[in-house]
């Protein structure tokens, strides 16, 4: 009943921390394969083959790939668009289903909300990531040799893809107790505009100015557009830029952060059987 807690260092409760983190990751990125993490890895590679697949076809029957980069690898240049739009996308549905304030795994002392969402992060992140070098491997091997211009820096604007998508799903979080229906529909409706308005499909280089209005209001355009250009030596991306995407996460992150800790005063077992 009663329990002594003994005092620790600094150092030990960080240790104890990781320990716990990496142990959320791995279980969180067994949920995504039904307890499986094999069957999910394949499952996100499966999605994203499909993606990447379906827009290639796609401007090759509506005589479309002269939209791409002169120069570049064609199939290349959908991937790149397709990695950062799908590492966006699953982290922000990874942050919006992780679980809040009234799941039973918060009973267990050394679980919190904010461990919930780090862990839902990252297990989504590292999914993408072995994605992306798996099928970059085998396109490498089987198919044409990759050559990147700038790799760091492009996969630093992967990251910036994903930070966003987190971002993103920390307001739908914090929201979704309170409307849980409305959030679940917003959260879809988002993905299928960034279907579109992500821009993946085209270089912000080639639109009009009235064109451009239309997409620059996006930090995922902006991060899609700036990987290509450090990606691709013949393309330098000049109605884009890196800060404006980071600024906007961090944004998102702090009004987040405050709607999900006044959220969490508020919790209420009852919530976990609405909606």
């Amino acid at each position: 009943m009663f329990q002594v807690r003994k005092p620790q260092s600094g150092l030990t409760r960080t240790i104890a921390f990781l320990e716990l983190l990496y142990n959320s990751i791995v279980r969180s990125v067994r949920k995504t394969g039904g307890n499986n993490a094999i069957l999910g890895l394949l499952g996100n590679m499966t999605q994203t083959l499909t993606f990447v697949l379906a827009f290639f076809f796609m401007f090759e029957i509506i005589g479309m790939r002269g939209a791409g980069i002169h120069g570049a690898d064609f199939l290349l240049y959908i991937m790149s668009g397709i990695f950062v739009f799908m590492t966006h996308t699953q982290a922000m549905s990874a942050v919006v289903g992780s679980e809040g304030p009234t799941s039973p795994m918060m009973q267990h002392a050394p679980m919190t909300t904010m461990l919930s969402i780090l862990s839902s992060a990252l297990g989504s992140l590292y999914v993408q990531i072995l994605t992306m070098l798996i099928m970059l491997f085998v396109y490498h091997v089987a198919f044409v040799p990759l050559v990147f211009h700038q790799p760091l820096q492009a996969f630093g604007c992967v990251l910036i893809g994903w930070f966003t998508g987190c971002a993103v799903g920390m307001v739908f979080l914090a929201l979704k107790p309170w409307f849980p229906g409305a959030i679940g529909i917003a959260s879809t409706i988002y993905q299928r505009v960034n279907m579109f308005a992500s821009g993946k499909m085209f270089v912000a280089n080639t639109l009009p100015s009235f064109m451009l209005a239309m997409f620059d209001w996006n930090p995922l355009f902006h991060a899609i557009d700036q990987a290509r250009g450090y990606l691709f030596i013949n393309y330098t991306p000049l109605h884009s830029s890196v800060s404006y995407p980071l600024l906007v996460g961090l944004t998102l992150v702090m009004l987040g952060l405050i709607g999900e800790h006044y959220t969490r005063q508020y919790a209420s077992e009852s919530w976990s059987r609405r909606g």
